[in-house]
């Protein structure tokens, strides 16, 4: 009896849901009330509270049947009373806590995703030692650099040829240029005087040589206009130079390089103001690294004296990352001082001031500095060993690379004047 009473209220029940369904149907479609959802939505309220009433006599009267059975049967019955307002209130609500969620969650991946990389570089520089184009006049014509330029037929890719792979390789290329460019008459009163025709910068640019230092005994050898000429072909030329008052700042990647030049042969406060203002300054503009290339020492001895190793220490203990040497045109040692490299004499490399000089040993000397976020964390270098002609006999401007025997002769001469 008492199963029967329930099922006649759940039929009541049915019956009053679809009521209130089509009723609420009717209102949506024809219009029939003036503010269709209130009234939609308070007519299916009405419909659920009589409907939770008939549920709560329906359960009264049937205490003594299977309780977990009939509630679960209710509950469902009940969880489908809601009214469409009712779930769309719902679903808006919950698609607003999803928005809210999603932001929430990709905010957190984003930030969870920004992860720092490293970036490393590795600039490589390359220096060689005196470069003199051309001749002094005396020299006569019969196997002068001038006469070598005619036999190659005018080519000014010779005399770099054999080293050209080198130094297209680095990322930058230094020497010393001990001559003038310039097509100037009037001489200095000195024993020798180099010059060599403007169009000779050529031979700079087919070499690869991006910055040559113009601070050293042979500049001024045609006066102001020679030094003016020779300034102006460089510019013209687009090569970089640096020395005296002239400072050098290239860019390579994401590195700042500055090159200083200095032509001395003793000591001063007024030299050591100079060098140390001008480091500052480099070092203002955001400069990475510091060269100086100082033009010193005393010809055609292997040992560096007093004046270079002074210098040397002083221009690294106020902030210079290399230091190079020439003039002495013959190879000296390599020193490490505090960390960093002093190379004291490059020694002649193409070098028209000899027709054949007893020593044509020379090299390439090339180091790395290696970049870590920007900031320098090692260095290492490599020695060239190389003869400044590609025959032995006499000087044919062609510096090349030696191998073998040859290769490993020098290398024992520039480490007998090192500490390494």
């Amino acid at each position: 009896m008492k199963n029967k009473k329930a099922i006649y209220f759940i039929t009541v029940l049915a019956c009053l849901l679809i009521l209130s369904i089509v009723f609420f149907i009717l209102v949506q479609n024809n219009n029939l009330l003036s503010d269709p959802d209130r009234e939609a939505t308070v007519l299916g309220d009405s419909l659920l509270i009589a409907a939770e009433s008939d549920i709560e006599e329906a359960s009264e009267s049937i205490n003594d049947i299977n309780e977990d059975t009939y509630n679960e049967s209710i509950t469902v019955d009940a969880s489908e009373d809601i009214s469409l307002d009712v779930a769309d209130e719902i679903d808006e609500s919950s698609l607003n806590q999803a928005d809210i969620s999603d932001s929430d969650t990709i905010d957190i991946v984003d930030e969870e995703e920004i992860i720092p990389v490293d970036t490393y570089d590795t600039i490589t520089i390359s220096a060689a030692g005196d470069v003199t184009l051309g001749r002094d006049e005396k020299f006569g014509w019969e196997r002068t650099f001038d006469h070598e330029l005619e036999l190659q037929k005018g080519d000014y890719g010779y005399f770099f040829r054999n080293v050209k792979d080198i130094f297209e390789a680095d990322d930058l290329t230094i020497v010393n240029l001990e001559t003038t460019l310039t097509t100037a008459t009037k001489k200095a009163e000195k024993k020798f005087r180099f010059k060599a025709d403007p169009s000779y910068v050529e031979i700079l640019k087919q070499g690869n040589i991006e910055a040559v230092s113009i601070a050293n005994n042979h500049t001024l050898d045609f006066l102001d206009k020679g030094y003016k000429d020779t300034l102006e072909t460089l510019d013209e030329a687009g090569g970089g130079y640096f020395g005296y008052e002239h400072k050098y700042i290239t860019q390579v990647r994401d590195t700042k390089i500055g090159l200083l030049g200095y032509y001395t042969m003793k000591v001063t406060d007024k030299l050591k103001d100079e060098i140390k203002q001008a480091i500052e300054e480099l070092k203002n503009e955001g400069t990475d690294l510091v060269i100086i290339m100082f033009h010193w020492g005393i010809e055609r001895d292997y040992w560096p004296n007093s004046v270079q190793k002074k210098l040397a220490y002083f221009s690294i203990d106020s902030g210079a990352d290399l230091v190079l040497g020439c003039h002495p045109h013959v190879l000296q040692g390599i020193e490490d001082y505090k960390g960093k490299q002093i190379v004291y004499s490059l020694a002649n490399f193409c070098f028209g001031g000899n027709k054949n000089p007893d020593d044509k040993d020379t090299m390439i000397y090339v180091q790395r500095f290696n970049f870590k976020n920007g900031e320098l964390i090692s260095q290492e270098y490599d020695i060239i060993p190389c003869s400044i002609s590609s025959v032995s006999n006499r000087n044919n401007y062609q510096p090349t690379p030696l191998e073998g025997k040859e290769a490993d002769r020098v290398m024992k001469k520039i480490k007998k004047y090192s500490d390494f």
